[in-house]
């Protein structure tokens, strides 16, 4: 087994995304960073949840079994600024979103 594979992070979706949506704050950062959108949604849909605590990853995994919210937090940027990645519980959609848009 992988290291990544180890840790939970794949190279293949865990769960649907739904629609996708992203703020107009998320949109100005990703813009302004350079940061493209469909590496962080890739990211979030294959377990790498980014920068959380071990009981927020794990929350994660427990979420794809049950049907739960998955959050994902990344720093972007010189500045390391933080844009969260939230697919709801339905799976209907994910939006990409600065935490003070929360």
């Amino acid at each position: 087994m992988n290291l990544e594979a180890s840790q939970g992070v794949l190279s293949h979706p865990l769960f649907p995304l739904g629609r996708l949506l992203a703020t107009p704050g998320a949109i100005d950062l990703l813009d302004r960073t350079g940061t493209n959108a469909t590496s962080l949604l890739h990211r979030h849909q294959c377990g790498d949840f980014g920068d959380l605590c071990a009981s927020d990853v794990q929350a994660n995994r427990d979420a794809i079994l049950t049907g739960a919210r998955i959050l994902s937090c990344y720093r972007i940027g010189a500045r390391q600024e933080k844009v969260w990645v939230i697919t709801e519980a339905d799976r209907d959609a994910t939006t990409i979103l600065l935490p003070s848009e929360y």
